[in-house]
């Protein structure tokens, strides 16, 4: 009954137009209309195998009898003479027996008795008739009117002879001699009372099978997928805020799939969360500290007196490198929400990606000279693809400008292009300080710094690679980096020829 209710309160919440849209009402559909179609199937192949079944024996069982009654034909001499009452009593005993009807042919054609005694003496010309008078047993059929109701049964009179040659037997068979036939309409009123009595009794037990399959379609329907609506009762309450836990629920596979996603989902969404939390945290400390640094060198000059120019000068130095520090911490926020939204897509164009890589080294020369940095680029093959032009080459700057950086004095750093025939390949490798495994996870985290200090000396904003990254995720590429602690860092960009935006168009 608590079942009912509770399947009750589901119909009553969903609306009429929804209703089909119910993988519960269409689950209960699909059990119920299963059982009922297979109860029809059921009462049909059962009383046609009873039906087909009867018509076999009651046709077997009047051949049978009409096969002796030939006998008693031949014996009695009836087809020449039918004053016989015993062949007359037999022949009526018949008719009334299967509530039929017996017709005797001699090879004439002829009607010599009817039961009916309407057809006596005329001659009957029919297809089944002549075949059997012509073949013999072999003509024998049975023929089933299920429209009018009756068997027709044709079985041939026959009188056997024995083949002889000079008084001697040389084979030793019979030889069948037709003599007639006997054409027979037999009634099958009982089959069809017994058919009419199943069917009834079929369709009272289906009534009540029905019934189950209904109660057990709407039981199994909501107990099968009751996990479903734990589910949703759970995802609800995390989205409410009244939970932030992993889901757990029954060992179904599918609600295992679900579970897994949407707990995978959660946990990516905590991480973005924190992520978040994080960067604004991070955000308000890298923006505050030049803004204090230049209160505190504000302040200072305030404080004194009659401040030198050269004291002067130098504490305005200090402030513009700060605002410098602020500006370029903002431009790099501003590039990195650009890149965040979906709107603002890709400028795509086909560009040489060699002439676009020379071009950003020569940018960057002037720096590697200043650390003599030995910067290289090494190209296997021209190269031509379909990128935006501005952020591929804000991408190497960024690789390039870090490993010059973050480099030995005397190093070197090395750029290789190379492309197959999907991808090109930016490999950019250096030797300098390398990159703890520990940290490789997190260096495309905004404001992560794998040195701190060295960053913050070097004038690094932590957001190079986060931007860099979010470039390539754009063209649907990939970015990697491999490191040996103070031998050196390689990162190495995957990038497709063809982008799938220009694919679309």
């Amino acid at each position: 009954m608590k079942t009912t209710g509770s399947f009750a309160d589901f119909f009553r919440q969903l609306k009429i137009r929804d209703v089909l849209k119910s993988l519960r009402v269409r689950f209960f559909v699909i059990v119920f209309l299963t059982g009922l179609i297979s109860c029809l199937v059921m009462h049909v192949i059962i009383l046609d195998s009873y039906e087909d079944r009867a018509v076999n024996v009651k046709s077997t069982e009047v051949q049978t009898q009409l096969r002796i009654l030939a006998n008693h034909l031949i014996v009695s001499n009836y087809l020449q003479d039918t004053s016989s009452e015993v062949i007359n009593a037999e022949l009526d005993m018949l008719a009334n027996l299967y509530d039929g009807r017996v017709i005797v042919i001699n090879d004439d054609l002829k009607v010599v008795k009817d039961t009916y005694n309407i057809s006596q003496g005329k001659t009957i010309i029919s297809e089944e008739v002549v075949r059997c008078l012509k073949t013999g047993s072999k003509g024998s059929v049975s023929k089933y009117d299920s429209a009018s109701g009756y068997i027709e049964v044709v079985t041939p009179i026959i009188e056997s002879e024995l083949i002889q040659e000079e008084d001697v037997s040389v084979s030793g068979q019979n030889a069948e001699v037709v003599r007639g036939v006997l054409l027979t309409s037999v009634s099958t009123d009982t089959i069809a009372t017994t058919l009419e009595i199943l069917s009834n009794r079929a369709q009272a037990i289906e009534v009540i099978i029905i019934l189950f399959i209904l109660m057990f379609a709407a039981i199994v329907s909501y107990t099968l997928l009751k996990p479903f609506g734990r589910i949703t009762a759970a995802i609800n309450d995390v989205k409410a805020g009244y939970a932030d836990e992993p889901i757990t629920g029954p060992n179904y596979l599918e609600t295992e799939q679900i579970i897994n996603a949407f707990n995978a989902l959660l946990k990516r969404m905590k991480v973005l969360d924190d992520s978040r939390q994080e960067f604004v945290s991070n955000v308000s400390h890298e923006l505050k500290t030049p803004i204090t640094s230049m209160k505190v060198l504000a302040d200072s000059l305030l404080a004194q007196e009659d401040v030198p120019n050269e004291v002067y000068r130098e504490f305005m130095t200090d402030i513009g490198a700060e605002i410098d520090r602020e500006d370029k911490i903002i431009n790099d926020l501003l590039a990195l929400v650009k890149m965040d939204k979906k709107a603002s897509g890709l400028t795509i164009t086909s560009v040489d990606v060699v002439s676009l890589t020379e071009v950003v080294l020569k940018r960057l020369r002037p720096i590697a000279r200043k650390h003599n940095i030995e910067l290289t680029l090494e190209s296997k093959r021209a190269i031509t693809a379909e990128i935006d032009e501005v952020k591929i080459s804000l991408v190497i700057m960024n690789l390039v400008e870090n490993a010059i950086k973050y480099n030995r004095d005397e190093g070197w750093v090395r750029v290789e292009l190379d492309a197959d025939h999907q991808f090109f390949y930016v490999k950019v490798m250096d030797s300098g300080y390398g990159i703890p495994p520990e940290s490789l996870d997190h260096i495309y985290e905004r404001f992560y710094r794998v040195d701190k200090s060295r960053s913050r000396e070097i004038g690094g904003t932590g957001l190079g690679l986060a931007i860099a990254r979010n470039a390539v995720i754009m063209h649907r590429g990939t970015i990697e980096a491999t490191s040996v602690p103070d031998e050196g860092t390689t990162f190495t960009v995957k990038i497709p020829l063809t982008s799938s935006a220009a694919s679309a168009k």
